[in-house]
């Protein structure tokens, strides 16, 4: 069974968790996943008593909590920054632990100049397995975003997530336009699909295959969150009453693909 959630960057990105924890029910959104730096404020800077507040406020709204989404990315030819994003990838963890997240995102971020790709795309995926191994201590779950102009293109990631191989390490599939691979997004998405932990989408007019892309999640038995990402709006209200009519009418059992 597909779910239907938001991500805050950008849509919800100046709503305090009040809001977020009252609006998005009423709008027919079952769950919200936190992105760091936004209003709401949940940061690794809170502590041990506010974590806790955050997780019961969550348990009382009836809103899922469906994970918390960093920008920590393990691409630099810097060992000192790998180091840096793998450690603060850890305290993400423990935050996510403490106020009830089942999961954290994280990404790629392209390759740097004049280094070689595949080496870039080892390091990647040693840094998740050392994240990943820590995450699964806290029943955290580690999601790699399809992101980055060179990562996530198609074999590319595919590639970063084999050097990952473990099974708290998962894909949060991303919705862009780079998954089409002779005009289909089937040969991406086999490449990953029995990873898939987390589904990010857009705007669903965008001309993206979200049909085509619900068959396949629902084919592979994926149960879990697709995640609005959209820009903010000044009708948030009514544009997230749309948004929620046009995804149920884009799932496979609503018509043929």
């Amino acid at each position: 069974m597909l779910l239907l959630g938001t991500v805050t960057y950008n849509i919800a990105k100046d709503w305090d968790l009040d809001t977020i924890l009252t609006k998005l029910p009423a709008l027919g959104f079952e769950g919200v996943e936190l992105r760091t730096t936004h209003a709401h404020g949940v940061e690794v800077s809170l502590s041990d008593a506010e974590r806790a507040a955050v997780r019961q406020r969550f348990s009382d709204s009836g809103l899922e909590l469906a994970g918390l989404g960093s920008a920590f990315e393990y691409h630099s030819d810097d060992p000192a920054e790998v180091r840096r994003n793998i450690e603060g990838t850890k305290e993400f963890i423990q935050l996510a632990h403490d106020v009830g997240a089942p999961g954290i995102k994280v990404r790629p971020n392209g390759i740097p100049q004049g280094t070689d790709p595949e080496a870039t795309f080892r390091q990647i995926g040693e840094s998740l397995l050392e994240v990943g191994e820590y995450g699964e201590g806290f029943g955290v779950e580690i999601r790699v975003e399809v992101h980055g102009r060179e990562t996530a293109t198609f074999p590319a990631f595919a590639r970063i997530m084999n050097h990952a191989k473990h099974r708290n390490v998962t894909v949060c599939w991303n919705s862009n336009p780079t998954d089409l691979i002779d005009g289909s997004i089937e040969p991406a998405f086999q490449m990953v699909a029995d990873r898939i932990g987390l589904v990010h989408i857009n705007e669903l007019h965008s001309g993206y295959p979200y049909r085509t892309l619900f068959r396949l999640l629902k084919e592979s038995g994926y149960q879990g969150f697709t995640l609005a990402e959209i820009p903010d709006s000044p009708e948030p209200d009514r544009l997230l009453r749309y948004y929620r009519a046009l995804w149920e009418a884009l799932q496979p059992d609503q018509d043929s693909d």
